[in-house]
Order: C-alpha cells, then sequence, then structure tokens
C-alpha cells in the first residue's frame, strides 16, 4: 500500500508526457512558447542600438560588453559612444572597417532622432513596427516587453505556488484549530481590496518591480491553498500515512515525501492558468499606471499609448497580437496538462 502512494515513478512520469504530447495543440503550443521565451531571453543580441562587433583600425570591439569612448572611433568628446550619430557611423563603415548591428538596431529606450514625420510614426524601414508617442521602437519594446511579463509571470507563479502549498498542507495535514484558524485568515485577508492597496502603496513608495511582486505575492497564493489543503485532507487518514505515523517518521518527512508527491496534480495543472493570469495582471497594472516605472518596457504602457492614439493602429494591434498570443499558448499548454493529469485516464 505504502509503494503505491511514494513520490511518482519515472513510468508514470512518461506516461503523462506520452499523454501530454499526444495532445498536439498543447505540445506545439509549449515548443512555440518556449521558442519565443529563449529567443527573448537574447533581446540585448536582436534588438539593440549598439553594435555587436566593430572592426576599426584593425581592432576589434565588443560595444555589447564594454562600453568605449567617443574618441575611440575619432570622437571629440570623452563621452560614450553614440553609434547612430552619422559622423561616427560614417569612421565606422569607412574602408577597411566595418560594424555589424543587431537585427534591430534600436533598444526600448533609445528614440529615433531621424524620423520625419510626427511621433507616433507608423511602420517603416527604420522602424518595423512604428514609433511610439515619444519615438522609440515599438518592436524593441515588445520584445523587451514579453521577456519582462514572462519573467514576472514566472516569479509571481513561483512564489504563489511555494506559499499556497505550504499554507495549504500545514492546513490540511494538521486540521482541527489549525485548519479553523487559517481558514478564518485567509477569509479575512481574500477579503481586502488588492486594487486599493496597490494604489495606496504606488503613492507611498517609488514603482519598481520588486514592490509589485511582493503585493501581488501576498494575495496569489490563497486560490492553490485550498486545492492543496483538499489533497492533504484525504490523504490524511490514508493507510500508509497511518503507518508511517506508528513507526515514528516526523511529520514534515511524511508532508514532503508521501503526501505532498501525491498532491501535486492539481499544483502543476493550474501553473499555466496561474501564470497567464500573473501576467494579465502586470499588464492591467501598468496600463492603469500602476506598475513598472515608466522608463521600462511593457506590454500595458503600449496599450494606454495605443489608447491615448487611436489613429496609431500598430501600437494597439502589435501589442494585442503579443499578449493575447502569449495567454492563448499558456491556456492550450495547460489544458493539455490537465487531461495528461487527469487520474480518470
Amino acid at each position: 500500500m505504502a509503494a503505491q502512494n511514494h513520490p511518482v515513478s519515472s513510468s508514470q512520469v512518461r506516461r503523462r508526457w506520452r499523454r501530454f504530447a499526444a495532445n498536439r495543440r498543447g505540445y506545439y503550443s509549449l515548443l512555440f512558447f518556449l521558442f519565443f521565451f529563449v529567443i527573448s531571453l537574447f533581446a540585448e543580441v536582436l534588438s539593440n542600438d549598439k553594435p555587436l562587433v566593430v572592426r576599426y583600425e584593425n581592432g576589434w570591439y565588443f560595444p555589447l560588453l564594454r562600453n568605449y569612448a567617443e574618441t575611440v572611433f575619432g570622437g571629440d568628446f570623452a563621452t560614450t559612444t553614440d553609434y547612430r550619430d552619422p559622423y561616427i557611423l560614417a569612421r565606422l563603415q569607412a574602408q577597411g572597417n566595418f560594424v555589424i548591428f543587431p537585427i534591430n538596431p534600436h533598444s526600448y529606450n533609445s528614440i529615433n532622432l531621424h524620423v520625419n514625420q510626427p511621433v507616433p510614426s507608423p511602420p517603416t524601414r527604420q522602424n518595423y513596427l512604428g514609433t511610439d508617442d515619444r519615438g522609440r521602437d515599438v518592436l524593441a519594446r515588445l520584445i523587451y516587453g514579453f521577456r519582462l511579463s514572462v519573467l514576472f509571470g514566472l516569479a509571481l507563479t513561483m512564489i504563489g505556488t511555494l506559499l499556497g502549498i505550504v499554507a495549504g498542507a500545514v492546513q490540511g495535514y494538521f486540521g482541527g484549530k489549525i485548519d479553523l484558524v487559517f481558514q478564518r485568515i485567509i477569509e479575512i485577508w481574500s477579503a481586502m481590496p488588492e486594487l486599493y492597496l496597490l494604489i495606496i502603496f504606488a503613492s507611498i513608495f517609488k514603482p519598481s518591480m520588486l514592490l509589485l511582486l511582493v503585493l501581488l505575492s501576498l494575495f496569489g497564493w490563497m486560490g492553490l491553498s485550498d486545492y492543496v489543503r483538499a489533497e492533504f485532507l484525504r490523504g490524511r487518514n490514508q493507510d500508509y500515512v497511518r503507518a508511517a505515523k506508528a513507526l515514528g517518521v516526523g511529520n514534515f518527512t511524511i508532508m514532503y515525501r508521501h503526501l505532498l508527491p501525491n498532491s501535486m496534480t492539481p499544483v502543476i495543472t493550474f501553473l499555466p492558468f496561474r501564470m497567464s493570469g500573473a501576467i494579465l495582471a502586470l499588464t492591467s497594472l501598468d496600463f492603469l499606471g500602476l506598475g513598472v516605472p515608466p522608463s521600462t518596457p511593457s506590454l500595458g504602457e503600449l496599450l494606454a499609448q495605443g489608447k491615448a492614439n487611436i489613429d496609431a493602429w500598430w501600437l494597439s494591434l502589435s501589442t494585442f497580437f503579443v499578449l493575447v498570443g502569449t495567454l492563448i499558448l499558456l491556456i492550450f499548454i495547460g489544458d493539455a496538462l490537465r487531461q495528461a493529469f487527469d487520474p480518470r485516464r
């Protein structure tokens, strides 16, 4: 009996993976999501206003790794080189020299001073998806904003999942007064106005990713804790748990080695949905101006610009496709995980 409730075996993992891969929609959604996420991790290489490599007067320079003064390339000032300056660019492209720029030669905060029409400007060969209302490249801000949103969603999901597992495990395993007190605390805490608290803290403290992560983590664990609590309540009276207690096994060991592996099904199946909720929460707060600092690349900030500039369709449309596409991929992954971990299968 005890052997059947030990941590999931490798054969079970393989069976679940085969069931997940059999869902072609979820499987390809996972591949697409991982591809775009890995690509975004190299955003500085894909989209940057600094060259990847510079060959100048028989010397090799790597501006992505190090800042060089303008005087190194024949400029007049000892300040950091502006590689988009026509004079510097002409010297770098002179005979015997060469410069290699990223595919998109713009960073998320670089302003195109050479655009020949009012900003936000429509897509051109210089700016593939146009510019925003400050002259910054939209494609660059989408790449960096997507990476920021996914990393924030991962961090918030991990923290909320960890807190939810701990809270639900303690409630479900010990039960009694501990469970009763925890439930009342959760009811009171869940009744707190989360948006108002965010507005209050945003007016008191300087907006930052850390502040958002802490505030959202305080509320993001309660939904998951109910599922873990139910699994522990069901499993704590099983024969193998009673046998482990009779043998003198500690409570922590029973919770970690015996009950937790059998309670991970709702945790794993809800991970993509929790992550999509975290990304949507960050985007909503940025849209309302309560999220990241103004200069930070953000999908919500681009949507807010699109709302303020209705005629600039490239702002809203491109951001809409990135955001909705990301959420759809995560939902398909979550649906495939739910089917793979369905005990009825």
